[in-house]
């Protein structure tokens, strides 16, 4: 097999990681053994700057952190300190006794019962080429972190975990996420954020400061349809040979912007079945061509019509194409925000894994698809990569 031929897919479940590896051709998979049995993977990806393997994982009593491998999952190292929020000092908080108001004038360091805890990581993002060990994490409660030495340690943004807007933020069913990282590959200083829900924000100082950028993205569960601030955005993608458009698939809808996220266009209403869905993906050769999953609807998480299907567009979004052939006729699954990927073979490869635990992929960009593997935990994300 040729170097860069070779296929890797990195799938995160409820109980544990696996990564399943293939030549160019993708007919026959080998899979790895289990990778952290019983604990939820919530992401693994490969930089590909050093090919260092990161997973973000939560365990029940150890709970989050972020581990990583030099030689694809063969050994893992935690990191020295993973994403983590600091005691705040005693000064940010009244004194509720005599023995803290002592502690206080003593210098003591009082413990605050009310800090925050991160419950999961949702997301890694490897830096740019141009930013050697720097690489980004998104958790929740919804907060940014920053590595700059390889992952080894991680800091708190604190531009975006101080922000007005904070405190009005509240957590959808996966809680109050930030789930999605998009770095613009020409401006170094401007990178994206999405939360659940609280919507898209973006930096153009390198992380000191953050704006929503919601315009004409709606709220159907809220009183104002089209606030500032508040939508739940499910996912947002990409391509980098074309950064200023970016895609979102949201709680209510699936949005184009060509702006660099200052106005969204409505690329679904009455072309596709349902405005409810999770993930999004972009073609890593073509930056019109985007994939979706949908479901039902917000009430009623299922396929649409009892049919699972890709839709796929090849013009941004301005028509959408059913794919089908070769999933089940009659089936009611789910797909979460996290778990599509694609590969960037000439024939580009699509992956996307359901809760009930199948993976499905497509070797041919959509228009056929047959079963990966069957009867893993529900899948919580899928990744790729090529060497």
């Amino acid at each position: 097999m040729n170097i860069g031929t070779n296929v890797s897919v990195m799938v995160g479940t409820r109980k544990g990681g696996f990564i399943f590896s293939s030549d160019q051709n993708r007919e026959n998979w080998i899979p790895s053994p289990l990778h952290f049995m019983s604990w939820k993977v919530m992401h693994m990806v490969l930089d590909p700057r050093d090919q260092r393997l990161y997973a973000a994982v939560v365990h029940d009593v150890y709970g989050a952190s972020i581990h990583y491998s030099d030689d694809m999952g063969k050994t893992w190292i935690q990191s020295k300190k993973s994403p983590q929020f600091e005691a705040p000092p005693a000064s940010r908080r009244p004194l509720s006794s005599p023995e803290e108001v002592r502690a206080a004038i003593e210098g003591d360091v009082i413990p605050d019962a009310t800090q925050e805890k991160i419950n999961q990581i949702w997301h890694i993002k490897p830096g740019r080429q141009n930013e050697p060990g720097v690489l980004y994490a998104g958790v929740e409660p919804a907060a940014l972190f920053k590595s700059a030495d390889h992952g080894a340690t991680w800091e708190l943004n604190p531009g975006l975990f101080n922000h007005p807007h904070r405190a009005e933020w509240f957590p959808g069913a996966g809680g109050l996420g930030l789930h999605t990282i998009l770095l613009d590959p020409l401006n170094l200083d401007r990178i994206y954020v999405a939360i659940s829900t609280g919507g898209c924000y973006r930096t153009d100082d390198g992380g000191q400061t953050w704006a929503p950028y919601n315009k004409n993205v709606r709220v159907d569960f809220l009183p104002e349809r089209y606030p500032e601030f508040g939508q739940c955005v499910h996912k947002m993608a990409m391509h980098p040979d074309l950064p200023k458009r970016i895609y979102q698939q949201n709680h209510c809808g699936v949005y184009r912007s060509e702006d660099s996220a200052a106005n969204w266009i409505d690329i679904g209403e009455g072309k596709l079945p349902s405005r409810f869905g999770f993930p999004i993906a972009v073609h890593p050769h073509d930056p019109d061509t985007i994939f979706v999953v949908l479901e039902e609807s917000d009430e009623y998480r299922l396929s649409v019509d009892g049919q699972f299907a890709v839709w796929r567009s090849q013009d941004a979004g301005e028509s959408w194409q059913k794919l089908t052939r070769g999933l089940p006729e009659r089936s009611f699954l789910v797909v979460f925000r996290e778990a599509m990927a694609l590969d960037s073979l000439a024939e580009v490869g699509i992956y996307i894994g359901t809760s009930t635990g199948q993976l499905f992929y497509s070797r041919d960009t959509g228009d056929t698809w047959q079963l990966l593997a069957d009867f893993l935990p529900p899948i919580l994300s899928v990744e790729t990569a090529i060497f």
